[in-house]
């Protein structure tokens, strides 16, 4: 199974690497739209700001290969906020794969950014496979994507936001399984085997 990790001027992409190569999988990370599309499964994970990241994405003409992408994709904490219509940070024009917009914490009753272990619960789709709800994974993020139609977990941080979402062939979480230890281990087993 060929895995492609999507390289585009955001930082974590080494720990996901990592985290495959546990589960016996060697990636590419790449930013070959070439290699890209001739993937089993994508993987755009990321740690960065939305509008550099989205102008990298342009440059490269990635912007219309991930929207043309038909295989299983999965998009991680900034990557999952760039699937979305749009985000507050620094009003972003973005990839428009789930019909939302990317929203700033802005409740003074908890420390942003939101960095720890949180619980999702009110878990749907077929990403969670090895997951049980109310489990803990790690998050590292300012902004965040409302509930919807869309979500497949939900995680409360004085407001309750999108922790996962799903449409057709794309995932997207907001925590990073990279870094939740076995519990994210079993998510991207999941996601491998879909």
């Amino acid at each position: 199974m060929k895995v492609a990790i999507i390289k585009y001027n955001a930082g974590n992409t080494e720990s996901v690497k990592n985290a495959l190569e546990r589960l016996g999988v060697k990636p590419v990370l790449t930013d070959s739209p070439e290699e890209i599309i001739s993937a089993d499964k994508v993987i755009f994970p990321g740690v960065g700001e939305a509008s550099n990241a989205m102008r990298y994405l342009r440059q490269k003409n990635l912007e219309v290969v991930i929207s043309s992408i038909n295989k299983p994709f999965l998009g991680i904490c900034l990557g999952m906020q760039l699937l979305c219509d749009f985000s507050e940070e620094n009003e972003t024009e973005c990839l428009g794969i789930f019909p939302y917009k990317v929203r700033k914490f802005s409740s003074s009753n908890v420390k942003v950014p939101h960095i720890g272990w949180n619980q999702i619960f009110d878990l749907k789709g077929k990403l969670f496979s090895y997951v049980r709800e109310g489990e803990f994974f790690y998050f590292v993020h300012s902004f965040y994507v409302d509930v919807g139609k869309d979500t497949t977990a939900i995680c409360d941080y004085d407001v309750k936001f999108s922790a996962a979402l799903e449409r057709e062939n794309f995932y997207a979480v907001q925590f990073h399984p990279e870094k939740s230890g076995s519990v994210g281990e079993r998510l991207l087993r999941g996601f491998l085997e879909l």
